[in-house]
């Protein structure tokens, strides 16, 4: 006998909502074209998966419309995955931001979702690809490389274009657009910044050199690390901004942001009058950072001699340095994808498809974005789990 429930993909929001749907009673078949579920839950978090976020709120997602993401999210919570990672007995710990790791290793995860899966008798498929799918009486068709299988209800799972080593592929978005369905516009979110020519000739040899910092584009601002590195700027705050800078926005960088730095400089130029502006910028800065601004932005020279006007204003550019980002590492390197699926589309209590019945799009091929955290895994687990309810 088919599947009642035929689900493409088998990662975050594919497992949830397979495991979802079969503690109902539904048949799920799970197809998943690499060979093995789980790849992206496997390296993230540095190998110890940031599964969640404690502090998970819509605020802290990107769509074109910004209340979609707000059923799922309100009806399967932070507190209900971590139930479940409880139940298992997989140690966590919080690092930081409310971001739950587990102690060990994000096998546990994977192992965790696969034990749910096959204790409701969820059938899975690896190294399975979808060769064609087409809308019969009552459900789906999907023709794949094993054999061909019938489904009254379709859900596709299968992310985004983020980090094409692990298999990824706009394959989601083909089925949404065979079926009618928008695909917003995509691009890489989560992402190291690029830096060309002059740009990135101050910093190159800067790679390495870290800092907290915050940076703002538009109305958007993130606290956090920054990275130098030899193609660009990494780190969490620079990876959380990329999701909201586009060519052209301007980018500024707060490099002292738990200081007043012009009412520093102006202090420390009273008690050290014959200190060089290089050496006292560096109790501000990392060393190197802070000697290659000097040497080449603000003329270093003896205190004394910078009039305190000039000093007010070497401390304002450094609280809003500005930075020309010539693009991002892209899907390579990217956490996540932008755009997606419209929800326009989409049923936001159940992520069915407005326009074709028995339809569901789940997880990263939608439009909905999370923030760097552990945000995205729980839409993942929330959209799989309002799919799983009801497909």
């Amino acid at each position: 006998m088919g599947p009642d429930v035929l689900i493409i993909g088998g990662g975050a929001a594919g497992l949830m909502c397979a495991l979802t749907a079969a503690r109902r009673g539904r048949r799920v078949l799970v197809v998943e074209h690499a060979n093995r579920c789980g790849k992206k839950i496997l390296m993230s978090g540095g190998g110890r998966c940031n599964f969640t976020n404690t502090g998970t709120s819509p605020a802290n997602f990107l769509s074109a419309n910004p209340h979609f993401c707000k059923s799922a999210l309100a009806r399967y919570t932070p507190a209900d995955f971590i139930a479940m990672v409880d139940r298992h007995g997989i140690a966590w710990h919080e690092k930081e931001l409310g971001q739950l790791f587990c102690d060990d290793s994000s096998k546990q995860i994977v192992n965790m979702l696969l034990d749910e899966c096959a204790e409701a008798g969820v059938r899975i498929e690896t190294s399975c690809s979808v060769e064609r799918i087409e809308a019969i009486a009552g459900g789906f068709r999907v023709r794949t490389i094993l054999e061909t299988f019938e489904a009254s209800a379709l859900v596709v799972a299968s992310g985004g274009l983020s980090i094409p080593s692990m298999g990824a592929s706009g394959f989601g978005h083909e089925i949404a657009k065979q079926f009618g369905h928008r695909v917003l516009p995509l691009r890489a979110g989560l992402v190291p910044l690029t830096l060309s020519g002059k740009h990135q000739e101050h910093y190159a040899d800067l790679a390495g050199v870290a800092l907290p910092v915050s940076a703002r584009c538009g109305k958007a601002r993130f606290d956090n690390a920054m990275l130098i590195t030899h193609r660009g700027l990494s780190g969490p705050s620079i990876l959380q901004i990329s999701s909201y800078w586009e060519p052209g926005k301007e980018l500024l960088i707060d490099l002292a942001p738990e200081r007043d730095a012009g009412q520093f400089l102006i202090e420390q130029q009273g008690a050290h009058p014959a200190a060089e502006l290089k050496t006292i910028v560096s109790e501000l800065l990392p060393k190197r950072l802070a000697h290659r601004l000097c040497e080449v932005f603000f003329n270093n020279r003896p205190m004394r001699q910078i009039p305190i006007g000039e000093l007010r204003g070497i401390g304002a550019q450094l609280q809003s340095w500005p930075i020309i980002a010539s693009g991002t590492e892209g899907y390579r390197t990217a956490e996540v994808t932008l755009g997606g699926v419209d929800t326009v589309e989409l049923s936001s209590s159940t992520m069915q498809s407005k326009k074709v019945p028995g339809l569901y799009f789940i997880g990263e091929v939608v439009d909905v974005t999370g923030h760097l955290g552990g945000y995205n895994f729980q839409w993942a687990w929330a959209s799989g789990h309002a799919a799983g309810e009801v497909a």
